[in-house]
């Protein structure tokens, strides 16, 4: 198998006294979706600001493409081929489609802003991607929940990056806005983009994942093979009821 796209060998971070995370190890690989699981405060919103560059680790290394990087800023990761689409979006509400996706990176010509050329871009993306957004002038603040997740990721792909992490890219969304979600990170796996999927959905990680990563109490509690593995296997790894399992006291000598 070739290199992975990206390698995290021992992983730390620490806020004040707190060890969030300990010896992460992960790899992402392209054309990979890679799941990543655990309860709330297992250290999965952590580990994404990590390699996002918003939160830097303190310790281990990172690698990119078989070489080691240094992530200390967003920018660091945006310049590697990092993109992250969060859960709450980050899109404004009042600006249309096309405002959205080039916010802060508008293309201009003679001083003006181009809007034909953003728009044109706009709709080559998209209909490489979906055909949920038929109005690329719609305030975005009108579109459904899953056409605004579908926007986001468009956004987030503009920069053409190798490796994409989604935060709870389905939650709150109904069945048929879920599955074009999912229908386009499996359009983007084929494309071999690499996905890092953070979900408590084990419906969407059976029906999408190749792997699944889990993280307990801040530190790696298990891979799997999401077509080999059972959901009781995953689940218990999340919860850690295989290190709660009642044990059964040695029989005493009978004294008689």
């Amino acid at each position: 198998m070739p290199a992975p796209l990206l390698a995290l060998h021992g992983v730390c971070k620490r806020y004040g006294v707190v060890d969030v995370l300990t010896d992460i190890e992960l790899e992402i690989h392209a054309g990979q979706v890679v799941a990543l699981l655990g309860d709330n405060g297992a250290g999965k919103s952590t580990l994404v600001k990590v390699i996002s560059g918003v939160a830097p680790a303190d310790r281990g290394t990172i690698r990119w493409r078989g070489g080691t990087v240094q992530i200390r800023r967003p920018h660091d990761a945006r310049d590697l081929g990092i993109a992250t689409v969060y859960q709450d979006l980050a899109l404004c509400g009042n600006l249309d489609v096309v405002g959205n996706l080039f916010l802060g990176r508008e293309i201009r010509r003679l001083g003006f802003l181009d809007e034909m050329e953003m728009e044109r871009r706009t709709r080559e993306l998209l209909e490489r991607l979906t055909n949920s957004v038929p109005d690329l002038r719609a305030p975005v603040v009108s579109l459904s929940s899953g056409q605004r997740q579908t926007v986001a990721i468009a956004r987030s792909l503009l920069g053409g990056p190798r490796v994409l992490l989604l935060d709870e890219p389905t939650a709150a969304l109904g069945f048929e806005q879920a599955a074009e979600v999912l229908d386009l990170v499996d359009r983007l796996r084929d494309a071999g983009v690499g996905v890092l999927l953070i979900s408590h959905n084990l419906g969407d990680v059976k029906a999408l994942a190749d792997r699944a990563a889990v993280l307990r109490l801040g530190r790696n509690n298990g891979f799997f093979d999401v077509n080999t593995a059972s959901q009781e296997q995953i689940i218990s790894s999340i919860t850690g009821a295989t290190e709660n399992v009642p044990r059964r006291p040695a029989p005493r000598e009978a004294r008689w």
